[in-house]
C-alpha cells in the first residue's frame, strides 16, 4: 500500500525510480545470439522475469525498481553466464560474451531415455517423447499412445469424437485409412520430438476435422554430415519388416535431409460376421480371414533449406509413398440357419484383388523477419492416386433351389489433386502476440468405377452399376488471433472464416450437386495461474467436419452378392462446438469437457430383409453430444524409476433415423485409461525398460455398440558401442485382449461382427548411427516453474 499510495501521490518520484536494463549477447567471434534465455534475480535470489534475445541477440526489461541484480544468461552451445550487476542512473548497454565450455565437448551425445513429458499450454496438450523409451517405436504406435487418444474400431478418438485432423508439423497429412496407417507406420519415431493434442484448435489451423493431431518432427540442428540405417523385423501372425535409410546435412547457411523407407510383409485381420432377418427368423454367419502381401512399400521424405540471413529462409518439403501392389485372395463361407437354428443354405464367396496408391506431397515455404515479426508464405500442392481391382466369384447352394455361381469384377480408381497458397503473419510484443493469415485451396477428384457383372454366362460391362465421380472444393479462408499475457493470466482469441464452394457430378445416373457457404469459427482461451502455481483454464472452439471425397461417391463398391458400400452425394459437413475447463497443479492434469455436434457423419449399416442386402452407408445422423472428465499424472517414485497413469470418463449420445424413418436414440457411459511404468536398468541409463497398458470400455458410434477392449505392452531399449547401435524390442497386445465386436440392434436391425486386427505381435529393431553425432553440451541449471511456463 505504501508503494501505491508513493506512486499516486508523487508520481514524478515513482517513475524515477524505475530503470531499465537493455544487453546484447555474443559469442567470442562477436555473432549473435539468438534465443538465449536472460534471467533478472533480485539482491534475494529470486527470479524477476525470463526473457530471450531475438536475432540481434538484444535483450531489454524496463520497470526495473531494484538498483542491484543478478544476471543469469544460458544458451544450450555456451558456458552459463552469471553476474551481479549495480544498475547506473543512467541508461546502459551491456555487451555480453558468451564461451564455449571446453570441458563439456563430447564425442557422442550421452542421451538418456525418460519418460515421455506431458506439458499443458492455453491451447494444446504438448507430449514430447523425444529421446524417451517409446520413441523406438514408429509414429503410428506413438500416436496410439499419446495421452487422450484411442484407437478403436479403426479409428482414432479424442475423448469419443473421431473426424481428428492429423498433421505434421502443422501440414494436412492427405491420406486417411490404410494409407495413413502404412505412412506413419513407415515414419521412425526417432525422428519424432512431440505429439499435440488440440482439442480446440486455434484459428490459425483449418477448422476442417473436430481435433487435431499435430506430430511435430525433429530439427537438424548439428553442423555437418550424419545419419543412421534401422531395420526393424515385426513378427505377428505373419512376418514383416521395415528398413530405413536417413542422412542429414547442415553447413552454414544450407541444411538438408533425406529418407527412404521400404516396408514388407503380410497383413492380416479376422472378422466373424452375424446377421439376423427378424421376418424369416434365418441368421446368416460368415468367416472373413483377411490375407494381404504387400512388399513393396517405398516411403521417402525430403527437405531442403536455405537461410539467406538471419531474417530470410527458404525451405523445400517433399513426402511421398509409393506402393505399386497390395494383393490377396480371401476364402469367405457364409451359412444360413433357420428358426430351428439348422443349416439350410450356404454360399462361398472367393475374391481375389490388388490395389496400389501413390501419394505425393510437396510444400515450399518462405520465411522473412521484421525483428519480432514474422512473414510467411507456403505453397501446398498434392497429387494422389489409388486403385483397386477385385474378381469376386460366388458358389451359391440356397434350399430348393439349383446350385448355381456368379462373376463380376470391379476396378475403381481415384485421383486427387490438390493446390493451396498460404500467407501467415505473426507480430510479437512483451506482453502481445498478434497471427493474422489468408488460404486458398483448389481440390480436384475424379472417381471412376467400371464393373462388369455375367449376362447369360458372360462377363460383360454393366453401365448402370458403373459410375464416375467428378468432384470440385474451393476454399477460401481468412484468420486473425490476438493473444495477451499477464503476470498470472494469459487470453488468446481468434476468428476464422471460411467460404466454400463445391461441384460434384454423378454420371451414372446423372446429377449434379452444387453449394457455397460461408461459415465463422470463433475461438477463445483464457488461462490463469496462481502465486502458487494451481493453473486453471477455460476454452470454446467451433468446428467443421467436411466430407472426405471418397464418402461423397454414391457408386456402390460391393465387397459381395449381399453387401456393399455406398457414399452420398448430399453428404452435410458437420458442425461441432466445444467446451474444455482445465486445471492443472504440479504433474496433475484435470480437464472437463462438453461437446456438441449438429449433423455428425458417419458410417453406419443397415439390412434389407427383401433383399438380405447389408448396406455400409456414410451419411448424417442428426445430432450428437458427450460430456465428461479427464485427469493424468505423473509421477518419479524413484530417480530409476517413473509411473505415468490417465483415465477419461464421459457420457456419449447419439440420435439416428432408421430405416423405418422413426428417431433412435443410442447413449452409453465410457471409461478409457491408460497407465504405464518405466525403468532404468543401469548406471550408464542406456538400458532402460517400460510396461504399459490400456482399456477401453464399451462405446458407441451411431447405430454401432462395440465392445469394450484392454492391451499391454512392453518397450525395452538398449545402447551399444559409445551409443552408436541401439537395440529396441517392442511386445504389443500381450494377451491378445484387443478383439472387438461391433453391433447394431434396433428395430429391426440386428447384426454384429467380430473384428481381430492381427495386434499382438512382437518387433525387434536395430539402429546404427554414423557421422557427426555430437554436441556441445551446456552446463545443466535447474528450470524454475517460471521458465517451464514460457
Amino acid at each position: 500500500m505504501k508503494k501505491i499510495f508513493l506512486a499516486l501521490c508523487f508520481p514524478a518520484v515513482a517513475f524515477a525510480q524505475q530503470q531499465k536494463i537493455e544487453g546484447r549477447v555474443t559469442n567470442e567471434q562477436n555473432q549473435n545470439i539468438s534465443q538465449a534465455k536472460v534471467e533478472i534475480f533480485d539482491a534475494d535470489n529470486v527470479l524477476l522475469k525470463t526473457v530471450l534475445t531475438n536475432d540481434q541477440g538484444i535483450f531489454n526489461w524496463e520497470g526495473l525498481s531494484q538498483k542491484k541484480i543478478k544476471l543469469v544468461i544460458n544458451d544450450w552451445e555456451y558456458s552459463v553466464f552469471e553476474k551481479q550487476i549495480d544498475l547506473p542512473a543512467t541508461d546502459e548497454t551491456y555487451t555480453i560474451v558468451l564461451k564455449k565450455d571446453r570441458t563439456s565437448e563430447i564425442g557422442e551425445v550421452a542421451i538418456v531415455k525418460k519418460k515421455p513429458v506431458i506439458k499443458r499450454k492455453i491451447d494444446r496438450l504438448e507430449f514430447n517423447v523425444e529421446n524417451s523409451n517409446i520413441s523406438s517405436l514408429s509414429a503410428w504406435e506413438i500416436l496410439k499412445k499419446t495421452p487422450g487418444v484411442v484407437f478403436s474400431n479403426n479409428d482414432f478418438k479424442i475423448k469419443g469424437s473421431s473426424g481428428i485432423l492429423i498433421t505434421i508439423n502443422d501440414k494436412k497429412v492427405m491420406v486417411t485409412g490404410d494409407e495413413l496407417k502404412i505412412l506413419l507406420e513407415n515414419t521412425q519415431g526417432t525422428d519424432v520430438k512431440s505429439v499435440e493434442v488440440i482439442t480446440n484448435p486455434p484459428a490459425k489451423y483449418e477448422a476442417s476435422g473436430s481435433a487435431v493431431l499435430n506430430i511435430i518432427m525433429k530439427e537438424n540442428k548439428l553442423e555437418g554430415y550424419r545419419g543412421y540405417l534401422s531395420g526393424k523385423y515385426i513378427q505377428s501372425i505373419y512376418p514383416k519388416g521395415i528398413g530405413t535409410i536417413a542422412q542429414y546435412y547442415k553447413k552454414g547457411k544450407f541444411s538438408a535431409m533425406a529418407s527412404y523407407s521400404r516396408g514388407a510383409g503380410a497383413y492380416y485381420r479376422a472378422e466373424d460376421s452375424y446377421i439376423y432377418y427378424a421376418e424369416d427368423q434365418t441368421t446368416w454367419k460368415g468367416i472373413l480371414n483377411r490375407k494381404d502381401i504387400d512388399n513393396q512399400q517405398n516411403s521417402l521424405n525430403s527437405s531442403l533449406e536455405y537461410r539467406v540471413n538471419d531474417n530470410t529462409s527458404f525451405a523445400l518439403d517433399y513426402r511421398g509413398y509409393f506402393g505399386p501392389k497390395s494383393y490377396g485372395i480371401y476364402n469367405i463361407p457364409t451359412k444360413i440357419y433357420n428358426a430351428q437354428n439348422i443349416e439350410e443354405s450356404n454360399y462361398n464367396t472367393i475374391n481375389d484383388h490388388n490395389s496400389s496408391s501413390v501419394n505425393n506431397n510437396l510444400s515450399l515455404q518462405a520465411d522473412h523477419k521484421f525483428g519480432k515479426n514474422k512473414l510467411s508464405f507456403t505453397t501446398y500442392y498434392v497429387a494422389n492416386s489409388s486403385s483397386k481391382y477385385q474378381n469376386i466369384f460366388t458358389e451359391l447352394n440356397f434350399a430348393e433351389q439349383d446350385p448355381s455361381s456368379q462373376t463380376f469384377v470391379s476396378n475403381n480408381k481415384q485421383r486427387v489433386k490438390l493446390f493451396s497458397q498460404q500467407a501467415d503473419y505473426n507480430w510479437k510484443a512483451e506482453k502481445w502476440e498478434l497471427d493474422a493469415g489468408a488460404k486458398y485451396s483448389v481440390v480436384k477428384t475424379e472417381s471412376t468405377l467400371d464393373f462388369s457383372d455375367e449376362q447369360n454366362g458372360i462377363l460383360t460391362y454393366n453401365p448402370e452399376k458403373s459410375n464416375i465421380f467428378n468432384y470440385k472444393e474451393f476454399n477460401f479462408a481468412a484468420y486473425t488471433s490476438l493473444a495477451l499475457t499477464l503476470d498470472q493470466w494469459s487470453f488468446k482469441g481468434g476468428l476464422r472464416a471460411e467460404n466454400t464452394d463445391l461441384t460434384g457430378i454423378v454420371s451414372e445416373p446423372y446429377a449434379k450437386d452444387h453449394s457455397q457457404y460461408w461459415k465463422l469459427f470463433p475461438t477463445a482461451y483464457i488461462q490463469y495461474t496462481t502465486e502458487s502455481k494451481h493453473q486453471f483454464g477455460l476454452s470454446y472452439g467451433k468446428r467443421i467436419t467436411r466430407p472426405s471425397y471418397s464418402w461423397l461417391n454414391p457408386a456402390k463398391s460391393y465387397y459381395n452378392l449381399f453387401s456393399y458400400f455406398q457414399g452420398d452425394p448430399g453428404l452435410k459437413a458437420t458442425i461441432r462446438h466445444s467446451v474444455n475447463f482445465t486445471y492443472n497443479f504440479k504433474n496433475w492434469n484435470f480437464e472437463a469437457f462438453y461437446r456438441k455436434k449438429i449433423n455428425p457423419s458417419m458410417e453406419i449399416n443397415y439390412q434389407i430383409p427383401e433383399t438380405k442386402m447389408l448396406i455400409y452407408r456414410f451419411t448424417n445422423i442428426k445430432k450428437a453430444s458427450a460430456y465428461g472428465l479427464s485427469i493424468s499424472r505423473d509421477f518419479q517414485i524413484k530417480p530409476w524409476w517413473t509411473l505415468s497413469a490417465a483415465g477419461d470418463l464421459y457420457h456419449d449420445e447419439n440420435f439416428f433415423f432408421g430405416p423405418d424413418q422413426q428417431l433412435y436414440k443410442n447413449q452409453i457411459w465410457q471409461f478409457n485409461s491408460s497407465i504405464s511404468t518405466s525403468f532404468t536398468l543401469n548406471k550408464a541409463s542406456d538400458w532402460t525398460l517400460e510396461v504399459g497398458h490400456q482399456y477401453g470400455s464399451p462405446g458407441i458410434q451411431g447405430t454401432f455398440e462395440y465392445s469394450g477392449y484392454w492391451t499391454a505392452y512392453l518397450v525395452m531399449n538398449r545402447k551399444f558401442f559409445n551409443k552408436k547401435l541401439e537395440a529396441s524390442l517392442f511386445i504389443d497386445d500381450i494377451f491378445k485382449t484387443s478383439k472387438e465386436k461391433i453391433a447394431t440392434k434396433y428395430a429391426n436391425q440386428d447384426s454384429y461382427f467380430y473384428d481381430y486386427r492381427d495386434t499382438q505381435l512382437v518387433s525387434f529393431s536395430l539402429k546404427y548411427s554414423f557421422g557427426n553425432q555430437s554436441v556441445k553440451a551446456a552446463k545443466p541449471i535447474k528450470k524454475t516453474e517460471e521458465q517451464d511456463r514460457l
